[in-house]
């Protein structure tokens, strides 16, 4: 059997053991052995989702000529949307032969979404963007060769750092930023920006991290970053340009509280992993060979990372 072949198998055999997929209730194509899968969650998106599909369909069309070309598959990954996001999608599939592919999960939430499409995943690299494209698609390229290199375990785009360029509301700004600091005063995190939509990990990172994650919703990505720092992978923060989506359906409120609450069990994890390691200070920590390791992990910046117009 060819290595398609066996990658193939592979993810019918994950397909079929992954508690994640089995929240998958229809497919449109199946997963491939690329280097980067990336997903669009989407919800309710009927009017948005073709121009989104389609800015970055051709941007990843025309990176296949540069030096750092990578293959790739866009996912659609339906959360139980009730209008026509469905059969966009599916039509979205059909035009782009093969290079995109969707995904319906019977329920709402971001996490529950991204854990069901990268479950299933073959790539070496998988990673999402928010479909209003809100971070520029030219950091796409950094975005995934700084995982295909092998310098870090996850990526992430963060709008916080001084190279960020952001253009957003006041309100949106001191929410961000508090919100941040708080991770980092509450958790002792390291890492600057922890809900910008544009990440990635490599295929190792995420069969460690997705099975630890508890929140299906937007503090998903929070839980994710702290257990990488806490595993003590390698999180590559990135410069962006990134623009606010006036159309933008996050219901702040709620979103606030549940993050509070996320901090809070998180927190308390911590503690009783503490707790562990003095009554068992030789259980294993599930990553890499090191025999100690800190709780807040290690961090590279990009620096200076230049995009051309």
């Amino acid at each position: 059997m060819n290595t398609l072949s066996n990658m193939q198998t592979a993810g019918s055999d994950k397909a079929e053991t992954d508690p994640h997929t089995a929240e998958i209730t229809e497919r449109r194509g199946h997963p491939k052995g690329v280097d980067a899968d990336i997903v669009i969650p989407v919800y309710n998106e009927e009017h948005t989702l073709e121009a989104c599909i389609g800015t970055l369909g051709a941007y990843l069309e025309g990176q296949l000529n540069n030096v750092n070309a990578f293959s790739w598959n866009i996912i659609i990954a339906d959360n139980a949307s009730t209008d026509h996001t469905w059969q966009v999608a599916c039509r979205i599939c059909e035009s782009y032969g093969g290079m995109v592919r969707a995904v319906r999960i019977g329920r709402k939430g971001r996490g529950a979404a991204l854990k069901s499409a990268w479950s299933e995943s073959l790539a070496r690299v998988v990673a999402y963007m928010d479909v209003d494209l809100s971070t520029d698609i030219r950091f796409t390229e950094t975005l995934i060769c700084s995982l295909l290199a092998g310098g870090a375990d996850v990526a992430i785009g963060s709008r916080l750092l001084a190279q960020s360029d952001v253009e957003r509301s006041t309100k949106r700004e001191f929410i961000s930023r508090t919100y941040n600091l708080m991770l980092r005063t509450y958790l002792g995190v390291r890492f600057h920006d922890a809900q910008c939509g544009f990440k990635a990990l490599t295929a190792r990172a995420a069969d460690t991290l997705l099975p630890r994650i508890k929140d299906d919703e937007w503090f998903f990505d929070t839980e994710m970053l702290v257990l990488a720092e806490r595993c003590n992978m390698h999180i590559y923060e990135i410069p962006v340009t990134w623009v606010e989506d006036s159309d933008s359906r996050v219901n702040i409120p709620d979103t606030v509280s549940k993050d509070i609450a996320g901090m809070r069990r998180m927190r308390q994890d911590a503690r009783k992993e503490i707790k562990g390691r003095i009554t068992n200070p030789y259980a294993p920590l599930g990553w890499g060979d090191q025999s100690q390791r800190e709780l807040r992990g290690s961090l590279i910046e990009l620096a200076n990372v230049k995009v051309s117009a």
